[in-house]
């Protein structure tokens, strides 16, 4: 239970609704076990009546009007009482059962909020799957618990108090037999409702499995096809099936038991209370209207109590999803610094004897890697795949924190720079290109300060992919995908470089995204991108070699390390690792125009 209370601070949040539907649970069970006592004194009355009229021999039909009217009066009390009960128990659920969805929403907008902190290297640790089912599955669980679970407990509780009373104050004896089998009800309702969960997760948990094989599938038909392996996937979908059909069975032989027992056991508590209740009665101790008040408050035990096993079992649930959601809400970010430095960038960059090593894989990405870019100047960086490239566009935008060392912004420490700021005045395109199912249009516009078609058009035309946008059937306006796949790599590279400089930033890093372009197309950009980096702090990021665009600076990074810095003319003057490089392009690129 420990780790539901940090659910406090949400019902802190809405008490007033909380103590609202407590009060209404308490006023719908006050009229709820009030109508017994209302149909005790009907029968009591009819008994006692009926006696009286055969025990005299005139005024028999005065006495049968003045029967019928008090129990119209029973009858109308009866009906009042009910319309209480049941406008009190309506007002019970909209209040608590509403609570459950408000602070399921909090959850969520707080789990969100929460994941959009936490660094990259927290992403590399977790997967996708994991943290979707910590925000949906088991913020689920956590609302059973805050709506259903803790209304019937709470009416439970209300409701045995006085019905317990009640029944104690007309006769203590009968009142054991109707209590007593309510314990074991609830200990039976609970033991299934273990085995059911239990039951229910591995379906769940096989379903999953199913649907993951049937979307692999589909989506890699393509590679199922051109090997020739139908058969065989077909194979282990019908294994997955059968798997599924007999834990479905299985579960169904559970549930099939739960309403008979409860039935059963009801069943054996009302022979019990009329057995005795009619030798009480015999007896003088009780009438035959208790008889019927006792049997009317079993009915009303009977399901609060076999939903206490219920509620206990979804309380269980709900504090492992709780302690699970937990362990990523404590997470706390390491690169976020909200009330850092929150000025207009100018531009330089700075590394300071920076290392960096992957906590995660024990990689050593950087080592004592050192250099400045002036405010306004274009450099590049390359090297071999693997040599740290990308580590380092990643340290630029404060994706982490190096290991050792500074990296400065405008001579300024970066860890002291406000996070969100500095990253809005960065313009940036990964090595992995990511586009949102959204339109073209709304994805070049992502993050720019306003998002107009117009100013979609002048990046797009920038990165040398606008009149290919033009030729879709709706333009701008074209749904690119799940992760844009609708489209090719090099239009999803030329999409993102657009998105990058429709942020018109002051310092522009490039990382690797002409990878999937064809030459001519990539001669337009780099053309084009000389115009648009004028003034502006560009890093471009490569493995390949532009021999359009001007640098003021080139870095050859090798395992980590500058192996060699300086401009195209001196690097290939020296013959080293970049005039080799270049000489590998060139004969490729020969080989191809010879082809």
């Amino acid at each position: 239970m420990k780790h539901l209370l940090s659910l406090w601070k949400y019902f802190a949040q809405h008490k007033w609704r909380v103590l609202s539907g407590f009060l209404f649970i308490i006023l719908a069970n006050v009229f709820k076990t009030y109508n017994p006592s209302v149909v005790r004194g009907a029968v009591n009355n009819v008994v006692e009546n009926l006696c009286n009229i055969q025990s005299v021999v005139n005024g028999k039909d005065y006495l049968l009007a003045q029967l019928s009217i008090t129990l119209l009066i029973f009858l109308a009390t009866y009906v009042i009482v009910a319309l209480l009960e049941g406008f009190f128990t309506f007002m019970m659920r909209q209040t608590i059962i509403v609570v459950s969805r408000l602070i399921e929403a909090d959850m969520k907008n707080d789990m969100y909020a929460h994941y959009q902190k936490l660094d990259l290297a927290f992403y590399r640790k977790n997967n996708t799957g994991d943290l979707m089912n910590r925000i949906t599955e088991d913020v689920a669980r956590v609302r059973m618990f805050v709506g259903p679970s803790l209304m019937y407990s709470a009416n439970l509780v209300c409701m045995f108090l006085l019905c317990a009373v009640a029944m104690i104050h007309v006769n203590w004896q009968l009142a054991l037999f109707v209590l007593i089998p309510m314990p074991f009800l609830s200990m039976l309702v609970y033991m299934l409702n273990n085995r059911i969960n239990k039951g229910s997760e591995e379906l769940q948990s096989k379903l999953s499995d199913i649907t993951t094989n049937a979307q692999e599938s589909y989506s890699g038909i393509r590679v199922i096809q051109a090997y020739v392996q139908e058969k065989a996937m077909l194979g282990f979908f019908e294994k997955e099936s059968d798997d599924y059909k007999f834990l479905s069975m299985k579960l169904a032989k559970v549930e099939s038991l739960y309403f008979p027992l409860i039935t059963l056991i009801v069943g054996m508590s009302l022979s019990i209370i009329v057995y005795i209740g009619g030798i009480y009665v015999g007896n003088g101790k009780v009438t035959m209207g208790n008889i019927a008040e006792f049997i009317m408050y079993l009915n009303m035990l009977t399901f609060p109590v076999s939903a206490l096993g219920w509620a206990v079992s979804l309380t269980q649930r709900a504090a492992v999803s709780m302690e699970r959601i937990n362990q990523f809400m404590d997470v706390q970010p390491t690169v976020l610094n909200e009330k850092g430095v929150n000025t207009k960038v100018t531009g330089s960059i700075e590394f300071r004897n920076v290392d960096f090593v992957y906590a995660d894989t024990g990689i050593h990405a950087l080592r004592n890697v050192s250099f400045k870019i002036p405010a306004g100047q274009r450099w590049a960086v390359v090297g071999k795949t693997g040599s740290g490239k990308t580590t380092l566009a990643d340290l630029c935008i404060r994706m982490y924190d190096a290991t050792k060392g500074e990296v400065r912004i405008d001579d300024i420490d970066i860890r002291e720079w406000n996070t969100g700021q500095l990253r809005n005045q960065i313009g940036f395109v990964p090595q992995d290109i990511f586009l949102f199912s959204e339109t073209i249009q709304d994805n070049i516009n992502f993050g720019a300060a306003t998002s107009t078609l117009e100013r979609a058009a002048i990046y797009a035309d920038h990165a040398s992919i606008h009149e290919e946008i033009k030729q879709f059937p709706q333009g701008y306006d074209t749904v690119v995908g799940e992760r844009g796949v609708t489209l090719s790599g090099g239009q999803k590279q030329r999409i993102s470089i657009a998105r990058a400089l429709a942020k018109e930033p002051n310092i522009l890093i490039l990382d690797d995204c002409l990878s999937a372009v064809d030459a001519a197309t990539e001669k337009r950009i780099e053309s084009n991108l000389n115009k648009v980096l004028t003034e502006k702090t560009s890093l471009i990021i490569t493995h390949r070699i532009f021999s359009l665009m001007y640098f003021d600076n080139i870095l050859v990074l090798d395992d980590g390390a500058i192996a060699e810095s300086g401009t195209h003319e001196q690097l290939i003057a020296s013959g080293g690792i970049y005039a080799e490089l270049y000489a590998k392009q060139a004969a490729t690129e020969m080989e191809e125009g010879a082809s």
